[in-house]
């Protein structure tokens, strides 16, 4: 199966039921990203709750590095988009419209769920803090032109960061794109490389920022027609139960990571034999996001 980069992924079948496989990359340790066993365990931890993901069936620790981990889960149905990035039309404005509705509930039955009481408590608690730490790390193997006086980005976050919240299983990457979807709904929260234990609020930001048409700048079929991002974030905390303060740190937080990621496929990009010109093209909207995360921090 196409669209991944940390990890291999295959769709075959066990007996007559239609199966996903991950497996880690050969010759390389299974650690970070590339720790398919630990994907799994948040997906079996989560397989009792509301939250949909699909069902793990079988797991091998393999010989890293030659022989890598894998494990198999069921075959979850549906499609997932990017309609306020990607050129393509996966579906009716009202269905896609609905599909953010119904993610940012499911987002908030993630963040509802104990991790204590899915035996994570022993995974470490990411701070805010710490968050702004990782991403500093990225962008500064970076050249300075793709990410201008980003370390002034990176001290007003350090500088308003807002108490955490009570740790929450935290997707990591959880927007449209890591959702698989139909008709009836949103079927499988998949893509689980980054999960973490830790302030809700970072999905929360990243989920916002990729559901804003003005985020990226882009023209789409589906610009203009999604629900404004107050209205999202008025329906995750419906979902949650309780109020959500300091979004926007949040949200600036979510601006800062996005330049550090692009930041990263670009100057992969260019270190290509033949590089993407679509890529490359996202190498001019950065400035715009560090710009992006300050404003929301004022």
């Amino acid at each position: 199966m196409t669209g991944g980069a940390s990890s291999l992924t295959f769709v075959g079948d066990l007996g007559a039921r239609p199966v996903v496989v991950k497996v880690a990359p050969p010759g390389l340790a299974p650690i970070g990203h590339r720790d398919v066993l630990r994907q799994a365990s948040v997906i079996r931890a989560l397989g009792a709750t509301a939250v949909p993901v699909p069902e793990t069936l079988v797991e091998d620790v393999g010989e890293p590095p030659d022989v890598p981990p894998l494990f198999v889960m069921s075959f979850a149905e549906g499609s997932s988009a990017e309609p306020l990035f990607d050129d393509d039309r996966v579906g009716s404005p009202r269905v896609i419209a609905d599909r953010f509705r119904l993610a940012a509930q499911t987002m908030a039955a993630l963040h509802r769920l104990s991790p204590a009481e899915l035996g994570l408590a022993d995974e470490p608690v990411v701070t805010p803090a710490a968050e702004v730490d990782k991403w500093c790390r990225s962008l500064s193997t970076v050249e300075e032109t793709l990410a201008p006086r980003w370390q002034q980005v990176a001290e007003a976050l350090r500088s308003h960061t807002p108490p955490a919240l009570a740790p929450a299983v935290v997707h990591g990457d959880f927007r449209l794109g890591n959702l698989l979807a139909d008709d009836r709904g949103i079927n499988a929260v998949v893509d689980w490389e980054i999960w973490s234990v830790g302030d809700p609020r970072v999905d929360v930001g990243w989920f916002l920022i990729n559901a804003d048409p003005d985020t990226y700048h882009r023209v789409t079929p589906y610009r203009g027609s999604t629900p404004p991002v107050d209205e999202l974030i008025a329906t995750y905390r419906d979902a949650l139960e309780h109020d959500v303060p300091h979004l926007e740190w949040f949200q600036s937080l979510a601006c800062f990571k996005s330049t550090a990621t692009w930041s990263l496929i670009v100057k992969h990009n260019r270190r290509r034999q033949t590089p993407d010109p679509a890529l490359e093209r996202m190498a001019a909207v950065l400035p715009d996001l560090l710009a992006r995360a300050g404003e929301y921090l004022r």
